[in-house]
């Protein structure tokens, strides 16, 4: 662990999900198989789908959001949205392209709920809870209901749903103000620059940066702390 500035009381640790408590990357590609062997046996339109080449789903995202402003902003309703523009383009109408997208979401939430976490992180999680009030706080969608973080927080706050992406600050202080401390006795923890450590510092919350696996960024501003692996997080215990 790498401290970079002297820190204030911290009262609260706000958890980044992703990538963050549990590695994201396969879920996600399971989850996109999911939704996509969904479609791949709807009958013509699986045909369809295929033929349209490798960026058809990008260019229905765009379109998604092109025909909804803000809708970036929540990425359930922005795969919905995709969802249904898709197949309607492909020749569905308005009712079964409404039937077809809502299964294609189900089959893809359903796998990227299956989220496993190191039972080591899950010790770290109650331990810290001994001392700190803990919160999640992520630009995602997993349910934690649905799997072993169900216990873990005091609250969950997703983008969309409770305000803007990270790094807007309104999920940062939507926490603040459901807890009732202020901004500076935050620490939010998270592994992407550009939403996790810039939100926090913009916002006048600590800062602390999962330097695991690098992703590329474009904030070049500085964390209060740096850890290379979650479990280094017991040091603040």
């Amino acid at each position: 662990m790498k401290i970079f500035r002297k820190l204030n009381d911290i009262k609260v640790l706000s958890f980044d999900l992703d990538d963050t408590l549990y590695n994201n990357k396969p879920i996600i590609k399971a989850a996109l198989d999911a939704q996509f062997n969904y479609i791949k046996q709807i009958p013509i339109i699986g045909d369809k789908w295929q033929a349209q080449g490798a960026n058809f789903w990008e260019e229905c995202r765009i379109s998604a959001q092109n025909n909804t402003p803000g809708i970036e902003q929540n990425v359930t309703l922005l795969r919905q949205h995709a969802l249904n523009y898709a197949l309607r383009f492909l020749g569905l109408n308005e009712q079964e392209s409404e039937l077809h997208s809502k299964a294609a979401y189900q089959a893809f939430i359903t796998a990227r709920s299956q989220v496993n976490v190191d039972p080591e992180v899950l010790t770290l999680l109650k331990n810290l809870s001994q001392k700190y009030t803990l919160i999640a706080i992520t630009n995602g969608n997993v349910d934690i209901s649905k799997f072993c973080l169900k216990d873990s927080f005091e609250f969950l706050l997703m983008a969309g749903f409770d305000g803007a992406q990270k790094p807007a600050a309104d999920m940062f202080e939507l926490a603040a103000d459901k807890l009732n401390v202020k901004l500076e006795n935050i620490l939010h923890i998270g592994d992407n620059l550009d939403s996790d450590i810039q939100g926090a510092n913009n916002n006048g919350c600590m800062s602390c940066w999962l330097n695991e696996d690098p992703i590329k960024t474009s904030y070049k501003g500085l964390a209060d702390i740096e850890i290379s692996d979650i479990k280094q997080l017991a040091k603040l215990l």
